[in-house]
């Protein structure tokens, strides 16, 4: 059996601006000083009139990516989520947020799986900050398939994007041939009756390997992939609610304010139903490989099912 074929959505995110780049002479590349880290060294090296690296300076950056679009450009500011989200939330929520520009943000190396970097570059928090942006919308792509539509998407959109990529390599999962990406829509990955899983970003995989492990035990999940946070499906997720009666969120972020809080707050509203919020819980993370972070906090495959099996 071949291997499963394995990609960061940063490499995502540094090849999908390269094409879009060639396709489209408005669309700009910010970068604060990690051009390298992010990918954006791609399209820097395929149009370097288009590309600025704004030294370390991210409140700049975003100021800067600002100013571009009320001229009709299409700015990509580039940094680590932690940096983006964290460093500039200011600037973005003011000088993009407020006026509603059309800036994309591109924030790569989310979550624990930046791995040996540590906690302070390990965002867990990025999410719960930009949904609290009016206007802003939120992508959490799977993997290479999903994170290419997504840029694609993003470039489309009218109006502020805020785009989650991260550094490991995860394994390409979006492969049906009918695959189709849509801002604010969800995907049904697998069939279930028993409950529902739904997961957004690296652990959509480490849902339908749960999913699998579940089924050993006579256990039937529906998995649901929510790479728009917001805005949320929430028509799928309500649905998914009602059929199975149990719900369990998977998100490498803390589960304060992220995926599982916006399911929460809408099956409050639409349809009360117990729910199980996997994530990172109110912690920081810590210095370590990728791999046995995710271990370690139970957001593999295996920490996942061990979770819902306890619940359950």
């Amino acid at each position: 059996m071949s291997e499963v074929k394995k990609i960061a959505t940063r490499e995502s995110y540094g090849n999908a601006l390269a094409e879009l780049g060639a396709q489209h002479d408005n669309i700009v590349v910010l970068d604060a000083d990690l051009a390298g880290a992010t990918k954006t060294s791609v399209f820097m090296k395929a149009f370097p009139e288009r590309h600025i690296d704004c030294g370390i300076a991210e409140g700049n950056m975003m100021g800067v990516a600002a100013g571009l679009a009320t001229t009709g450009k299409v700015p990509f500011a580039s940094t680590f989520a932690m940096f983006a989200s964290g460093r500039a939330f200011e600037q973005i929520r003011n000088s993009i947020g407020y006026p509603h520009l059309n800036v994309k943000i591109g924030a790569t190396h989310a979550g624990i799986s930046v791995g040996e970097d540590g906690a302070t570059h390990q965002c867990n928090e990025d999410i719960a900050l930009m949904r609290t942006i009016p206007g802003m919308t939120i992508i959490n792509p799977s993997d290479d398939v999903e994170a290419k539509a997504a840029v694609k998407a993003a470039y489309e959109h009218e109006g502020p994007v805020y785009l989650r990529f991260g550094r490991l390599a995860v394994p390409v999962i979006n492969t049906n041939p009918d695959y189709k990406f849509e801002i604010g829509k969800g995907v049904a990955l697998r069939e279930g009756s028993d409950l529902t899983i739904i997961a957004t970003g690296l652990c959509v995989n480490s849902a339908l390997e749960a999913a699998e492990m579940l089924a050993k035990d006579g256990v039937s999940a529906k998995v649901i992939n929510i790479h728009t946070i917001k805005p949320l499906d929430e028509e799928l997720v309500v649905e998914a609610a009602k059929a199975t009666g149990k719900v369990v969120t998977v998100e490498e972020h803390s589960v304060i304010g992220g995926l599982g809080g916006a399911v929460c707050e809408t099956l409050a509203a639409k349809a009360p139903t117990p729910v199980l919020r996997i994530g990172v819980q109110d912690t920081f993370g810590e210095s370590g490989p990728a791999a046995a972070l995710l271990t370690k906090y139970k957001l593999d495959g295996a920490g996942v099912y061990e979770q819902i099996k306890a619940w359950l």
